[in-house]
């Protein structure tokens, strides 16, 4: 028996399964459930049940989930309290002090994840040369008889300077894990680096997640166990895997999970066109857009979730609220407007016949002809085409539009240019042309749109993967185990001394190999964060070791040049060392067979140009080295990849699409 890895990823709507069969991909697409590990278990029963072998047989299972994010969303994590110096109480509430929307008089921040009355001061100071006030443990355990009161479920700990010197916090921890029966998360173990509310702030939304996580990655693990498939491995921000237990205890590392494994997949099934690539993976209730260069995902250390800063490295992503299921309506000004409500799995799209009438980008799409009537979407939904013209026309009405096909083509455009505004926050917003990359496009409705939306934006190439439709579950099965550290070092560059700088480095290097899989295996890395004098952020620019400060200041500049326009003779301040441990793991290689007879018919679709009478293509069946010539419908198992008339397709060896204009 050959190796027979299964990765799991759970979205809004659909929870994505890929199976890697001695050799043979195996897809399946089932449902998300309220309880994930429900849908998870159902969708690894039904991929094993496709490829004739039983679950006991699985030798890795790899598992992306939206447990985090949705707390986060929804502001339904634990309850949750916060440590802190005295004197130091309402940082949370405080923040920068910027406005969340500048010239928006109504603007108004976010509420905390922490209340003020769960807000609790110890008497302590940390300076950033050493502890001038050592904590009183007695008055430690006096604050935990007040969480406890509290009736809080998780407690975050964050102390003044604690990222340069943690032994308070430290023994604060350590009481109040000794005192509570509740997870402690403290901010020198979450995030070792200064600023104060991006610290704290990390370490909330990790307290305030964690139970979840636990419950749930737990959960998953026992149920895995009594099924006789392996224990998951947990697809973290960063685009790497780790094991179970390590995420429990670092629950924050787990947001945008999904997505991040969707690029990694991308960037595994591009071959030669990654050097270059837009990723857009558009699902169920939102679409994400991220950018691969020189083969690379780009990654950053920052981020913001439902208004919500987080500092934790991870694949640099834009997201926006329309997929397929984001519900189309009308504004108080007489404007069409998609999402950011989604219709989700329950009752779904209208169309999906389980009682939804309001109406999606999915509606739209069965009324343009994209989506057959008799398509069944996973294998699992069969479509009510009347449901949906029903649902159009309603908004049709309200709209003022002439009919449902009208409306169709008005959610269309509007979904279409959500997306392209997030494209250009990658791109045009970052001084890069995206006429220079091509465009790769998975999820359930991505390669729906790809086309159309690489026409708006003058790009010329378009790639969809095979198992475009489940490519986040693919990244799963060729994601390495990844482990990241930081520490702040803040020092004149002139004055970082290369002994003092490396021995940093390898104690963070050291730390990190005691946790992989592989120690000897694991690839080491290094980067620094740095900015010119006077310069409030910084830019991250890989190093090399031993520290050599001459070279770190020309790839600094050149990095300040590429990202700003221009370089200085500014003093450079070094800020953060950072390490990142890597596991590498072999991409799955993949067989592909095609060749059969893959013409299935023709339907009236609706383009730009008019309605055409388009035929329609069985992917799987595509000859290798073929070319479709659009306007043309290739139908998968998880996803319909729509081309438009001056489009043509390519099918390359491996089975991947790549849509190109004609030229003519």
């Amino acid at each position: 028996m050959g190796r027979r890895p299964i990765g799991v990823d759970v979205g809004g709507t659909f929870t994505d399964v890929t199976l890697l069969c001695d050799g043979e991909l195996v897809t399946a697409k089932v449902p998300s459930t309220e309880d994930q590990s429900e849908g998870v278990l159902a969708g690894i029963e039904k991929a094993c049940e496709e490829a004739g072998i039983e679950p006991e047989t699985l030798t890795g299972f790899s598992h992306a989930m939206t447990v985090s994010v949705n707390a986060l969303l929804e502001d339904a994590g634990a309850r949750t309290a916060l440590v802190t110096t005295a004197g130091f109480r309402d940082v949370l509430e405080i923040g920068r002090q910027d406005r969340p929307s500048l010239y928006d008089l109504d603007a108004e921040k976010r509420t905390p994840l922490v209340p003020r009355r769960r807000r609790f001061e110890v008497s302590e100071r940390a300076t950033v040369d050493g502890i001038e006030q050592s904590v009183d443990e007695a008055e430690v355990r006096a604050i935990a008889d007040e969480i406890r009161d509290a009736d809080a479920e998780a407690v975050a700990v964050s102390l003044l300077h604690a990222y340069a010197h943690p032994e308070n916090e430290r023994r604060v921890a350590s009481t109040l894990r000794g005192e509570l029966e509740i997870p402690v998360s403290a901010s020198h173990e979450v995030l070792a680096e200064f600023r104060e509310y991006e610290r704290t702030s990390t370490t909330v939304v990790d307290a305030y997640v964690r139970p979840a996580i636990d419950r749930y990655v737990g959960h998953l693990t026992e149920r895995a166990s009594e099924a006789g498939i392996p224990r998951p491995q947990i697809m973290q921000a960063n685009g790497g895997i780790s094991d179970a237990d390590t995420v429990r205890e670092n629950a924050v590392s787990t947001v945008l999970s999904g997505p991040a494994a969707g690029v990694v997949g991308a960037s595994a099934m591009a071959g030669e066109e990654g050097e270059g690539l837009v990723t857009f993976d558009m699902g169920g209730t939102s679409s994400d857009v991220s950018l691969i260069r020189d083969g690379e995902a780009e990654r950053t250390t920052e981020g913001v979730i439902n208004g919500r800063p987080i500092r934790t490295p991870m694949v640099d992503i834009e997201t926006v609220g329309a997929g397929g299921g984001s519900i189309a309506w009308v504004d108080s000004g007489g404007a069409l407007r998609i999402g950011p409500k989604s219709a989700g799995a329950d009752p779904g799209p209208a169309c999906y016949g389980n009682g939804g009438t309001e109406p999606t980008v999915t509606d739209a799409n069965l009324v343009l002809g994209y989506i057959g009537e008799r398509t069944s979407l996973g294998g699992e939904l069969s479509l009510d085409a009347a449901a949906a013209y029903e649902a159009l026309t309603g908004l049709a009405d309200e709209a003022g539009m002439d009919g449902p096909l009208d409306a169709a083509r008005g959610v269309y455009r509007v979904a279409n240019a959500n997306m392209t505004r997030a494209i250009r926050a990658v791109t045009v917003e970052r001084g890069i042309d995206p006429r220079t990359f091509g465009l790769v496009a998975f999820g359930g409705a991505g390669p729906m749109h790809a086309v159309s939306i690489a026409d708006d934006l003058d790009m010329d190439r378009v790639l969809v993967p095979r198992a475009s439709g489940v490519l986040s579950a693919f990244g799963l099965l060729a994601a390495d185990e990844k482990r990241d550290a930081v520490r702040t070092y803040q020092r004149p560059l002139d004055e970082a001394g290369s002994d003092d700088v490396d021995g940093v480095y390898e104690e963070l290097a050291e730390g990190l190999l005691s946790e992989v899989s592989d120690r000897d295996g694991a690839t080491v890395t290094h980067s620094a964060d740095l900015r010119y004098a006077g310069q409030s952020f910084e830019l991250t620019v890989e190093i090399d070791t031993p520290f050599d400060a001459d070279e770190v200041r020309t790839r600094f500049a050149d990095a300040h040049e590429a990202a700003y326009g221009y370089q200085t003779d500014e003093p450079i301040h070094l800020v953060n060392c950072r390490v990142t441990a890597t596991v590498s793991r072999s991409p799955p290689e993949i067989e592909y067979a095609g060749g059969g007879d893959a013409r299935k018919g023709t339907r009236e679709a609706t383009f730009t140009d008019g309605s055409h009478e388009t035929p329609v293509h069985e992917r799987e069946q595509l000859a290798a080295g073929g070319t479709v010539e659009g306007p043309a419908i290739v139908e998968g198992e998880e996803s319909t990849v729509v081309v438009p008339p001056a489009w043509d397709l390519q099918v390359r060896d491996d089975g991947a699409l790549i849509a190109e204009v004609n030229g003519e």
